[in-house]
């Protein structure tokens, strides 16, 4: 059975919380890939900023729905999350763009879970940690490529 270790990629580009959005995005198209993790200064992972995260930037700005109810208006979204959505779209810095704390996978993950992780989170890449510490990551199109030699083969 096929584990994360053995569809990896082992040599991880990554950007760090202050890396200018633009950057990540030139790296993101350069190297084809769809997602950076972001990590600190000590190599800790802190996040992922993706090319789903920059394409938010490029969104309307999300209007607030209102309920009146004897005339006065009561907003059905809350402001904190129309704010979060703001932040988003003006970010300079990859850390005001990237998904913070995201899900990973360890070097022993199968195959199978990896493929249901991404599909269920809607996930595109996948950070790989051993003991807490960055050792690969993982695209859909690594997946895919693991089908097709498997089809070849068989």
């Amino acid at each position: 059975m096929l584990k994360a270790r053995d569809i990896m990629t082992k040599e991880v580009i990554t950007v760090h919380p202050d890396t200018e959005v633009v950057k990540a995005a030139r790296l993101l198209l350069d190297h084809h890939i769809n997602g950076l993790p972001v990590v600190d200064k000590n190599g800790r992972l802190t996040g992922i900023i993706c090319q789903s995260d920059l394409i938010a930037q490029q969104k309307k700005v999300p209007l607030p729905s209102f309920f009146f109810l004897l005339d006065s208006a009561i907003p059905l979204t809350s402001s904190k999350s129309i704010e979060k959505e703001l932040h988003k779209m003006a970010a300079i810095k990859v850390v005001e763009a990237m998904t913070p704390d995201p899900i990973t996978v360890g070097p022993e993950t199968p195959l199978e879970d990896i493929a249901t992780t991404m599909v269920k989170h809607n996930i595109h890449v996948l950070p790989v940690l051993d003991e807490g510490r960055l050792v690969g990551i993982i695209g859909k199109e690594d997946i895919l490529r693991t089908l097709m030699s498997n089809g070849k083969s068989g």
